[in-house]
């Protein structure tokens, strides 16, 4: 079985001083190739990094909406450098959170929209975040975002008619261990609705262990097999098949062959 865990963060402390032995065990239960993903300049420049020095790993580099408050020009700068890194497949995650405004609204539909030009003029797919702001979010999808080749939902976990908004633009959508969650109904009637070419898999981790592992507190990238198994199950597939066709979703819209890189570092 080969999966690739399309959005983790490694660079996390809760996972980063391990790292060797969370990819040893990633491989062992079958998830081989990952995205790791910047969330500001920092991070992001640590996600390059890593993506140099491991096998069939790649980066995003963004600035997640938290943060949008310290973002100026010279960070979009710098952030396009990295973007320009040969193992980088992706801007992201940017998006719109509401649910925490640790920036304000204005800024972050400021550094969202920055970051969907900037995706634009490099060919690149974008990740986006949205909590408590999916009708902003596609607003502003509309306005900057048609000129964004491939576009993804991460950590989806909206309702059916939500999903299918979605999907009219164009755009994929990733779930997480939540749709194994007892209270995630909605997000399982979701996942229905979405095709297996528009369907992609991820951890978020080290947030959101899916069931049966909920009482293992740092989520890794190994545990996403629980989650693939769950969703083959719920699509009436056998977990080869869901495995290889979810694979083939995220080759494709990352525009990554799962084979080993030469280090940069």
């Amino acid at each position: 079985m080969e999966l690739i865990d399309t959005h983790c963060h490694l660079t996390f402390e809760q996972l980063a001083p391990d790292i060797d032995a969370v990819l040893e065990r990633s491989k062992a239960a079958g998830i081989t190739a990952w995205i790791t993903i910047g969330t500001n300049l920092h991070d992001s420049k640590k996600a390059v990094e890593f993506a140099n020095r491991f096998d069939n790993m790649y980066a995003a580099v963004g600035i997640h909406p938290h943060d949008a408050k310290d973002v100026t020009a010279d960070t979009l700068r710098q952030l396009r450098e990295l973007a320009e890194n040969v193992n980088v497949v992706a801007i992201g995650e940017t998006g719109l959170d509401f649910h925490y405004n640790f920036s304000k609204q204005p800024d972050q539909r400021r550094v969202f929209a920055a970051q969907l030009k900037l995706a634009a003029d490099l060919n690149l797919p974008v990740i986006v975040h949205s909590r408590n702001a999916f009708d902003e979010t596609m607003d502003t999808l509309e306005q900057f975002g048609r000129l964004v080749k491939a576009v993804v939902f991460h950590c989806f976990s909206g309702s059916p008619e939500q999903a299918k908004r979605v999907l009219g633009l164009g755009c994929h959508i990733s779930f997480t261990g939540v749709v194994t969650f007892k209270n995630a109904e909605l997000a399982r009637r979701a996942v229905e609705v979405v095709s297996l070419d528009r369907l992609m898999l991820e951890t978020d981790s080290p947030y959101m262990s899916p069931e049966p592992m909920r009482k293992q507190k740092i989520n890794e990238p190994a545990l996403m097999a629980h989650t693939a198994k769950f969703l083959a199950e719920l699509k009436g597939l056998d977990l080869p098949a869901f495995a290889a066709a979810v694979t083939a979703t995220s080759k494709a819209f990352f525009k990554i062959p799962i084979t080993n890189h030469q280090s940069e570092i």
